[in-house]
């Protein structure tokens, strides 16, 4: 008898499209959901969004898989800067994502707090929509 795996047995691959005034970007949206061994892992063009070095700390904070869904959540944090003449204090963004499994589409909502981010894009939550299929295996 074989045991039927899991759900979130397989690293997801989609394929997303952004698009914001007059210009598209696609890209390559891999998730790796948590094992005994591994923490969850997203990645967008094979680069790790699971990131620390003197600029910030970003973290991949959970992923939720269901039949219908998938929840990401992140958090990233920077320390005071400098820019222009200008301090800026430390910040953060909160990010939560929500893919449609059936429809592909992807929901990002953003909490920017503090930082040169909050004075530059504005303090408080940004939310976008963006389109993904998930990519077929060779």
């Amino acid at each position: 008898m074989s045991a039927t795996p899991g759900l979130a047995a397989e690293p997801l691959v989609f394929t997303c499209e952004r698009s914001e005034k007059n210009y598209t970007e696609s890209y390559e949206l891999r998730l790796i959901p948590a094992s005994k061994n591994q923490k969850a892992k997203v990645f967008v063009d094979d680069r790790d969004l699971d990131q620390s070095n003197e600029l910030g700390r970003q973290v991949v904070k959970n992923i939720l898989i269901t039949e219908s869904t998938i929840l990401i959540s992140m958090e990233a944090h920077f320390p005071p800067e400098s820019f222009d003449g200008v301090q800026y204090g430390p910040g953060s963004v909160i990010t939560a994502i929500t893919i449609n499994r059936s429809t592909g589409q992807l929901r990002k909502a953003e909490t920017i707090k503090g930082g040169i981010l909050s004075a530059s894009l504005g303090e408080g939550t940004k939310t976008h929509q963006e389109q993904c299929i998930v990519k077929t295996k060779p």
